[in-house]
């Protein structure tokens, strides 16, 4: 939908950097249309995740061929930067927000820490839980699981660590578009997980939220999902819940200015937050009823791109560049003053710039049928000062895009860097 990032964009699928795909060792590939025709010719449902078989699986000495290679997929959880911030889309996240508990400081967040990355360190390997483990994700392979951990504002009261908070951890101003409820807004602490299998997020949610233990409660915890790898007969950039190609110019780690886009400098202040970034997070109600009564002519005037294909309005294919000056046979501009693709460019922002990389989320209808979904948005940014704030100052002054949707709740995260081997995330500022 956007052509910058924006708190109302999705990401572009881009292949990841720290993602590496494990195929099977032996056997071919099912396709769908294989799969399908086997599962019609003997009356079975058969799955096989990563690999291993599924309960209704054939004898052990009739060993088939894996159906697919998607379970297998692993991503590192040790590297310069956090997983969960280059990696593609996948198809199921989970969100979730913890405040300490009373009494807890610097000491339990710092056991708490060394917990969960050993867990996630395990868990995106496609290991069981190092104690008590559930079982949930038995059968499954990794399925390119990631667990991104952040800091909040708040959290740096509560642990004695005032002079560490990074001035960009400064709260964001209010918006004239916001509809915030507190109590789904920021949080000491912050866990981003997605993987391509539903059950296997989960697994790692419940895991992690059990080795909170009494060191920290659950504040809130939002669920999200994208199409799943393999969906659309080629790559392509994701659709949001109204129907538009929505992350088009999303920034691309082969662009030379990546790394000074999103990821704080080496040499950055404060010294723990070397290579990491600060995330933005909003839950955004998307107004479907209203929307989906626009024909799709005023949609596309909405966005400034086509739906069907996300070219600009001026022509051309998804990426060409818009042209902003062009105007139709009566002298009217293309692209509407007021499309939120125009409003959100980078030459139109000071060349602000930052990678999304969100879910859309639906938790039902209300009594009058209204459903509740949007967008799980989540931004990536050197300096949400810079990044963020800038770009949804514009947006609050009249985008055509404000009229369906409303920011319900928010939050600010710095996210250090990754894990060295033989580091738990955080360890840098909590240890200094």
């Amino acid at each position: 939908m956007a052509d910058q990032p924006t708190p109302e964009a999705t990401t572009e699928n881009t292949p990841p950097e720290e993602a590496v795909s494990q195929k099977p060792s032996s056997g071919g590939v099912f396709s769908r249309r294989r799969l399908l025709g086997t599962a019609g010719a003997t009356g079975l449902a058969l799955g096989a995740a990563g690999g291993a078989a599924g309960y209704a699986a054939a004898p052990a000495a009739d060993k088939a061929a894996p159906l697919t290679s998607l379970g297998a997929d692993t991503v590192m959880f040790h590297g310069k930067h956090q997983p969960g911030i280059t990696t593609a889309l996948q198809a199921r996240g989970h969100l979730v927000a913890f405040d300490l508990a009373a009494g807890a400081g610097r000491k339990e967040a710092a056991a708490l820490l060394r917990r969960w990355s050993t867990t996630a360190q395990r868990l995106m390997a496609g290991q069981a839980a190092a104690q008590n483990d559930t079982d949930v994700a038995r059968d499954a392979g990794p399925s390119s699981l990631t667990v991104t951990f952040g800091f909040g504002n708040s959290f740096f009261a509560r642990t004695g660590l005032e002079k560490q908070r990074p001035v960009a951890l400064d709260p964001l101003p209010d918006f004239s578009s916001d509809h915030l409820d507190k109590a789904r807004s920021n949080g000491d602490l912050w866990v981003q997980i997605g993987a391509d299998d539903a059950l296997v997020a989960f697994h790692a949610l419940r895991t992690l939220q059990k080795d909170a233990g009494s060191a920290a409660r659950v504040r809130w915890q939002m669920n999200g999902f994208n199409r799943s790898p393999g969906a659309t007969a080629q790559p392509m950039t994701a659709r949001n819940l109204m129907g538009q190609i929505d992350g088009t110019r999303n920034p691309k780690p082969s662009e030379s200015d990546f790394d000074r886009r999103i990821f704080v400098p080496a040499a950055g202040d404060p010294a723990w937050m070397a290579n990491g970034s600060y995330a933005v997070v909003r839950r955004i109600r998307m107004l479907l009823d209203d929307w989906e009564k626009l024909s799709v002519k005023a949609q596309e005037d909405v966005v400034g791109r086509k739906k069907s294909t996300g070219a600009p309005l001026t022509g051309g294919t998804e990426t060409t560049a818009m042209n902003l000056d062009k105007t139709d046979a009566d002298g009217n501009l293309v692209v509407p003053l007021n499309a939120h693709a125009r409003i959100t460019r980078p030459d139109q922002n000071g060349g602000a710039a930052m990678l999304r990389r969100p879910f859309s989320f639906h938790d039902g209808f209300d009594t009058d049928g209204v459903p509740d979904a949007g967008l799980l948005f989540v931004c990536w940014q050197a300096d949400p000062l810079r990044g963020f704030v800038p770009v949804q100052r514009k947006l609050d002054r009249g985008d055509a895009l404000s009229t369906f949707i409303r920011h319900e709740a928010s939050g600010l995260f710095a996210v250090p860097g990754g894990a060295a081997e033989g580091e738990y995330v955080g360890q840098r500022l909590l240890e200094a």
